[in-house]
């Protein structure tokens, strides 16, 4: 895609890997939208970046939804590509009753909000000459980790989900990418739980440069490279690794 002079709002961009694609957008020439639920760090993001225009909004809510892209529309009527990154992950134990109300929130935010934005801002896109969606989903979409099962199901579902939405929209303007990250040295889950991970300016340059060739339908990196092409077996195989008991 065109990596230049658009309108771009990032859900979830004030940290992790919506921030670093925000910031790179940013410095690339685009007018940078972000939005997140922690005014501290959307603070932080228009400090680092000035230009950034941030938003506190909770995605997880329908109707918030709703009002924050028809104000957004409304103040940024250019607005061409939409970046759906906004992701919580939770450790839970399908045994031990889990409450509902937890799991159901990591699919509003996770799942429900994505899809949800996708249809609001398809009218939006579709009156611009180069617009896009790139939905980030996770290299967990495609072999799950068993000990985050709502995350694992929420991000093969939004894989799913985004196939569909490109043959939907084959016949308009509209690109749709899937960005698929490995594990990435990001607070997502909880501080220190992925220091094993991609460092986080490592796979947001090479998923940036990756957005250059237009061509592009998939961005894949390390883990997600081979998960996202693996075979049935191989996958079976990739899944017992992940999840073998710890000695």
């Amino acid at each position: 895609m065109d990596i230049s002079h658009h309108t771009v709002l990032v859900s979830g961009g004030a940290s992790g890997i919506g921030s670093a694609l925000a910031a790179r957008f940013h410095k690339a020439g685009n007018k940078v939208i972000i939005c997140g639920r922690r005014a501290d760090m959307l603070r932080d993001m228009q400090s680092k970046h000035p230009g950034i225009d941030a938003y506190e909004c909770d995605l997880s809510e329908p109707d918030t939804r709703v009002a924050f892209v028809d104000k957004i529309v409304r103040e940024h009527p250019a607005l061409d590509v939409l970046i759906n990154n906004a992701g919580i992950q939770q450790r839970i134990d399908l045994t031990n009753n889990p409450a509902w109300e937890v799991m159901h929130r990591e699919m509003a935010i996770n799942l429900e909000a994505h899809i949800h934005m996708c249809t609001l801002l398809i009218p939006q896109l579709r009156k611009q000459e180069k617009p896009a969606i790139l939905n980030v989903t996770s290299g967990l979409a495609f072999v799950p980790l068993a000990g985050v099962p709502v995350y694992c199901a929420t991000k093969a579902a939004m894989h799913s989900f985004t196939q569909s939405l490109r043959h939907q929209l084959r016949e308009t303007p509209i690109h749709v990418v899937e960005v698929i990250p490995p594990a990435v040295d990001t607070d997502l889950g909880g501080s220190g739980l992925h220091t094993f991970g991609v460092p986080l300016d490592e796979f947001a340059d090479a998923a940036f440069a990756a957005l250059r060739n237009e061509d592009h339908r998939e961005v894949t990196y390390q883990f997600s490279s081979e998960s996202s092409r693996a075979s049935r077996e191989q996958l079976d195989a990739i899944f017992e690794r992940m999840n073998a008991p710890r000695r």
